[in-house]
């Protein structure tokens, strides 16, 4: 039988996965009954645990895979690359991201500013003894996000999701922030905690535990940004009491600020002049700022790539809405930006970018269909990112790219394993990031729009795959 959801689906956009879409009708979502797919996995009920210690599953995860038309999504299962479900969305302007903790599929489209979540079926419990997987067949959730107005960039860090709603000047309706977590997709939390600004703005916020560093707009005469509805200032917001307070505001500005990303110790900002660091001691941030190199020119760094265990950040120069590209390498450490030592090849332009799940990796993949990947390099001191090879994901040719479509790219989170989209062929690969070798593909029946991976993600230690 199936079941009708009611949906008016919000575009969604991440400083490291920056997502927009567009659709004024209102959304629905069809689930279809699920697909029976038998697995060597299956015990018949709703856990699944295939290690020795009865808690635990070992499982390569699932896809959702949008279709080119954004209003179906389907859900593979990795360990078999078999359907398990399909859902049908009536509106044709979806997007498609993870939640934070990788369990949850966002559905989403921006000007109906609205936030939905399908759940894969396959997520971890800490349950203090021991750790305990789950496995269900993927279903929709009833839980929605409807508070916000336009929410445009959406950033994950260590389980936490910050949703920035850009507001809107020609409705009056104000910027606004929101956090969410996994846990309050489950439990369906009424209020999440968030900031409410007075003006619209195109801003981002970076979720930091107790505290959130997001984005300051002033008066326009005081704004050093030349589009006044990008910010040029960073406040830190600390979490009391169930609500965030703005503490501190960082001296430092950051004219037309857009992209943002964090490590272990910094928290990056995109600048039209260079890239605005933020370093935290004990309770307060001190700021600084990378001024730009000659080869970026007069671009702007709008996008700015970080992990948890690499040391430095990967920045992408380019115009507003495209074009030529610069890509930078930032060491916050030591104050210096570099051009990366490559260029794509002639007539090649970059579509998807990302680190691996552990920070060793980072992934460029561009439009001629080459996945290159790179490798961290400590040369007398000093990391250096090198071209370790490249993955050739397409036989096509890719001049018969449908148009408005090219390659997408997800990573997954508990292995050495990017999954690289081709709308041509209508099948997603598999790619080993070590061996640099394609070793599975899982077959559409139609065009790929974008991908995302989900499941129980891993820390290196626990990583025990061996494909």
């Amino acid at each position: 039988m199936k079941e009708l959801y009611k949906l008016k689906l919000i575009a969604l956009a991440i400083s490291t996965t920056f997502i927009t879409a567009c659709g004024d009708a209102e959304t629905n979502i069809v689930e279809k009954d699920p697909i029976v797919v038998e697995d060597e996995h299956d015990h018949g009920d709703d856990d699944d645990h295939d290690h020795d210690d009865g808690y635990t599953i070992d499982s390569l995860g699932r896809l959702a895979v949008l279709a080119d038309d954004n209003n179906e999504v389907s859900f593979f299962d990795l360990d078999d690359n078999t359907l398990l479900d399909t859902f049908t969305l009536n509106d044709d302007s979806n997007t498609l991201a993870a939640s934070p903790d990788f369990r949850y599929a966002l559905i989403a489209n921006r000007t109906q500013d609205y936030l939905g979540f399908i759940d894969s079926g396959l997520w971890r419990e800490d349950h203090g003894e021991h750790l305990h997987d789950y496995k269900q067949s993927p279903a929709f959730s009833s839980y929605e996000l409807t508070s916000g107005s336009r929410p445009t960039h959406l950033v994950s860090h260590d389980g936490q999701l910050a949703i920035f709603y850009d507001g809107d000047a020609d409705s009056g309706t104000v910027a606004s922030v929101e956090v969410l977590t996994d846990n309050d997709i489950t439990s369906a939390t009424t209020t999440l905690p968030g900031i409410s600004y007075d003006i619209n703005m195109h801003g981002v916020a970076e979720p930091r535990g107790e505290h959130l560093l997001s984005t300051l707009r002033r008066d326009d005469a005081d704004s050093t940004s030349v589009a006044k509805v990008l910010p040029d200032q960073v406040g830190v917001y600390h979490f009391h009491d169930g609500e965030y307070e703005l503490e501190q505001t960082l001296s430092v500005t950051c004219p037309d600020l857009h992209g943002a990303a964090q490590n272990h110790d910094y928290v990056a900002f995109g600048c039209s002049d260079g890239v605005l660091l933020a370093h935290q001691h004990d309770e307060e941030y001190e700021a600084e700022k990378i001024a730009n190199i000659a080869a970026v020119g007069d671009l702007r760094i709008g996008s700015i790539y970080g992990h948890e265990d690499s040391e430095t950040f990967i920045g992408v120069a380019s115009g507003h809405g495209g074009g030529e590209a610069v890509i930078v390498t930032i060491n916050p450490a030591t104050a210096q930006m570099e051009e990366l030592e490559w260029q794509l090849a002639d007539g090649a332009s970059a579509v998807s970018y990302s680190f691996s799940a552990h920070g060793e990796h980072f992934l460029i993949l561009d439009s001629l269909g080459f996945l290159n990947v790179f490798s961290a390099h400590d040369h007398d001191g000093e990391m250096h990112w090198e071209l370790e090879g490249q993955v050739d994901i397409t036989e096509q040719d890719v001049s018969t790219m449908p148009e408005g479509m090219s390659f997408s790219m997800t990573v997954a989170q508990n292995g050495q394993f990017a999954y690289v989209a081709d709308p041509i062929a209508q099948h997603v690969v598999q790619v080993h990031l070590e061996d640099l070798e394609i070793e599975s593909e899982v077959e559409l029946t139609f065009a790929p729009s974008a991908i995302t991976w989900l499941g129980i993600a891993q820390e290196e230690e626990e990583d025990d795959h061996d494909h």
